[in-house]
């Protein structure tokens, strides 16, 4: 199985750039027919989760993938699935 893999643990604080690197590794995933994309936005104070996490839900990004879940075992990590 295929997987992408952001980590946004350098750009934290770069509200601009953690768009865009939302936006590209969404894009890939579909050009490439990638099956699974884990984001890292790390544990902190989990500001940055719920950021992701709202870009995630809006309606043009959720109808680009199949299911969004969050990882029981680490708070710090997020799969995105895709059927295509």
């Amino acid at each position: 199985m295929a997987k992408l893999k952001l980590d946004l643990h350098d750009i934290y604080n770069r509200g601009d750039k953690i768009e865009a690197e939302l936006n590209r590794i969404m894009q890939e995933a579909v050009d490439r027919r990638i099956e699974l994309v884990e984001i890292i936005p790390g544990k902190g104070s989990g500001q940055l989760k719920k950021r992701v996490l709202r870009f995630l839900n809006q309606p043009d990004i959720r109808a680009l993938c199949h299911r969004i879940e969050k990882d029981d075992k680490n708070f710090g990590r997020i799969f995105v699935h895709f059927r295509h």
